[in-house]
Formats: C-alpha cells, structure tokens, sequence
C-alpha cells in the first residue's frame, strides 16, 4: 500500500514577518487537510527563524518567534547561527523552554553532552507505521561557539555517525541542514543513505530540489519569501520510496488574509513597549554621519576602545542607521540606532600590517557607498571607514595616539567582526584576535552610556 508523506518546510526567515499570517494559515490548513485523507504530514524549519535585527525578537530574546512556531505547529527545527551565537548561552539555554516542537541538532555540544533542549535525532511513526529518522546539523562557527561556552563539532562527521545509528531502524532519512549548499553537496555524496536534504544558510533557492545521486536537495531562499513542500510516495509492501518531489510556494502569490499587515505593527510596537526604559542620559544630540565623522561616531569610539582596551578602533560609518536623540535614551533608541547582530573583536597586529590596512581602507574609494548585504550587517551602505587613535600623516606615516608608531610593534585594533572574514581585509584572517562576545555594538553603546552617566563626563 502506497502512503503519501508531506513535508514542508521553511528557512531562514530573519524574523521578516511580512508574510508570516500567510504561512501559518497555509501550514495549519495543509496539516488538517492532510489528516482529514489519512496523509501524514510534517512541518520543520531549518534554522534562522530569528533575527535580533528585529525588534520584537530583541524584546523577547526570541522567545516570540518560538511561539510563532508553536501556533503554526511546526513539528521540530533545527538552529541557524542567528539563533545559536547571537544569545548568550544562558538565554540559549532558555529559548525553546516553551517549544511545543522537537529541537534537532547533532553537533552542539555542552560538557560533552547534547544541551537539555535539543536531541541529535528523532524517530517519528507515521498512522501506517513508516518510521521517518530526522537529523540535523547548524554551521561550524567555531569562534564563536566555543568563547560562548559551547562546542560545536564537525557536522559532516557527526552527521555520518549518526546516519550510521539509525539508519537500520528507520524507512526514510531526513536531514535538517542548516549549513549550506556546498555542504548539501558533500553531505548527499558521502551519505546515500539521506533522502532528502532540506537546506539553508546559503539562501540558495531551488524551485524543484536537486538530485545529487538518489538523495533530493532543497533550498526555500530567506525572509520568507518560500514555503517549500516535498511529497514522498512510500511503499509499505517493499519498505522502499517510490518517488519524492519538491516544490517552493511564492508567500507573495499566497492568499492574503484577513488585517495580515496588522501583525508587523503589532511586533513592532510590542518590542518597542518593552524595551522602551531608559539606558542613559545624552546630554547632547548625537548624530549619524554615513560618509563623514559625527557626534555619535566619536562617542561610540570611545565606548569600544573603553570596552575594549584596544590601542584604536576601526569601523564603518554605516552601522549607524538612526541619531540618538538628546535627554533620556531608551534601549529601543538603541536598537533602532544599532540593529546587527555584530560583535567587537581586537585584532593584534604590528605597525607595518596596520599602515597597509589603512591605506587600503583609503584607497577603496568605492566602499563608503557600497550596499552590504549579509556580514551580520543589517544597514544601507557601509559608509566612510573611520579610525579613532590611528591615522597617516601628510608624509604617509602610521600615528598612534599622537606617536609614530613602530612598524614592528604590535598594536591592538578594535573592529567589527564582519572585517575579519576577509571580504574587505583579507590580511585580518590569519592574524591574532579575540572576538567580544556576547555583546553586540549596541550592548557596547548602553554600557559607555551608563559609564558616561555615572562619571558625569559632561
């Protein structure tokens, strides 16, 4: 007897929620529909589902988006960077506590153990008795994972261990990967045994799947702009699959429904609501400049080299996307000013190394109106580069804090993580450093305010 298995599934959503009443009402309809003729049917995302650029997600520590997932009865999910290293690992530990779904990850470990709410597999039975093995995966962030307090392991090798562990006991193999397309690739060649392969990270878009050898690769794109269905026909008399297909829905051809662009105002207001208290006192107006120094660029140097004992600091004009108003400063005002999920990281390097740097960053006369996308960079353009204890003099010399500097001594630079993945500085990726973590630029701001506050440096 032929049994038709349904499986949608979203990825990397960002925490956009422009179609989000769309999706639900299509996952919750879909599931009852199916029920109603006797198909089983399932609903996973593959990670990303947050975004702290948000601020509702901000105000809630992302619990908000996990109770989006519980009213569309998403059966389990697997983690994305965004919400495995832009938490601390308490609030980590706390964000799927009221999760009415199962959370799969194999390689996120902590005192060598899987953490309290998540598994590296789950086994589901279907009405007709087919047993389906779900595992999953998230991006190896090493960096980040371990200053936070967790190992993150391989995921090609974990993966391929615990293939080898259920593989005997289940009829149908899925993995939730949340590590891109290349990795898909890799992980459908050394494991035949998967069927299916629902990707993410890389926001590939795939409208039909992709076979690599017998095993069915998806891709749904980001910011919920897809919905992605993959239908498997199982035969329970030859305990084999007789075909598997997959789709994407387009959100924005969905049926509209009811009042739907209430909703993203209604978050916005709500995360506002809570994170309207006050942080500190700006005794003046700080404003944003993106392609120039300003007030608020100077006061923000001065938190991160305060935060970060570094010799100079670095960073781009553009992450500033809002002025900080003057009087009482709330730590939305904060979040609006600063949205990305962007830490701090020192890097060392000696005189010679941070001469060239700068006159790269002066030579790339295109930069500053650039348009960044991804980078953890949530803003328009990346705007001018700014230096803050650094400068090249007239006759082109390296001058830190009012001395010529050494060409070799070694210096420490305090920049934003997104220049050292080797994009725009390619040097920075084989030099020493040590990211911040877990605070965010904002985090940073909020506390020189405070600091700001308390010495009444007026």
């Amino acid at each position: 007897m032929l049994e038709t298995i349904h499986l949608y599934h979203t990825n990397d959503v960002h925490s956009h929620f422009g179609y989000w009443p769309r999706i639900q009402k299509l996952l919750t309809e879909r599931k009852e529909w199916h029920k109603e003729v006797g198909d089983s049917c399932y609903i996973f995302d593959i990670g990303d589902f947050m975004d702290r650029s948000h601020v509702y997600t901000e105000a809630t520590a992302g619990k908000g988006n996990i109770q989006m997932l519980n009213d569309a009865q998403y059966d389990a999910v697997t983690i994305g960077n965004n919400e495995g290293i832009t938490l601390s690992k308490a609030d980590l530990n706390e964000l799927y506590h009221d999760a009415k779904f199962d959370v799969i990850v194999g390689n996120l470990k902590t005192e060598n153990k899987n953490p309290e709410w998540a598994k590296p597999f789950k086994i589901y039975t279907t009405a007709q008795g087919t047993k389906i093995g779900v595992i999953a995966a998230t991006a190896e962030f090493r960096t980040y994972y371990e200053p936070l307090g967790w190992t993150i392991e391989e995921p090609l090798s974990v993966l391929k261990n615990v293939v080898k562990e259920i593989h005997p006991f289940v009829d149908i193999l899925l993995c939730m990967s949340h590590l891109g397309i290349h990795m898909d690739e890799q992980l459908a060649i050394q494991c035949p045994e998967i069927d299916v392969i629902f990707g993410s990270h890389t926001h590939h878009v795939l409208y039909e799947g992709k076979l690599v050898g017998d095993t069915l690769l998806t891709g749904g794109g980001k910011f919920g702009f897809f919905v992605g269905h993959t239908e498997i026909q199982f035969d329970d008399q030859t305990n084999k699959i007789v075909s598997k297909k997959t789709e994407l829905y387009r959100t924005s051809d969905l049926p509209p429904v009811d009042e739907e662009e209430k909703l993203e105002s209604e978050l916005f207001q709500k995360g506002k609501m809570l994170l309207s208290h006050p942080v500190f006192e700006a005794d003046h107006y700080l404003n944003k400049e993106w392609y120039h120094h300003s007030a608020l660029s100077r006061f923000f140097a001065k938190g991160l080299l305060q935060f970060s004992k570094a010799d100079c600091a670095m960073f781009n004009a553009g992450i500033f996307l809002k002025d900080i108003p003057k009087g009482t400063v709330t730590a939305f005002d904060v979040h609006q000013c600063l949205p990305h999920p962007i830490n701090a990281c020192v890097i060392e390097l000696t005189g010679k190394e941070l001469k060239e740097t700068l006159e790269l960053a002066q030579q790339s006369i295109e930069w500053p109106r650039n348009e960044v996308k991804g980078l953890g960079f949530r803003g328009v353009v990346l705007g001018k580069i700014l230096t803050y204890g650094c400068s090249l003099n007239s006759a082109g010399e390296l001058i830190i804090n009012g001395e010529k500097a050494s060409n070799v001594k070694v210096y420490k630079l305090v920049t934003l993580d997104m220049f050292t993945f080797g994009y725009f500085f390619p040097e920075f990726k084989n030099l020493p450093k040590t990211y911040l973590l877990p605070q965010f630029l904002r985090d940073i701001l909020m506390s020189y305010g405070k600091l700001y506050n308390k010495n009444d440096n007026h």
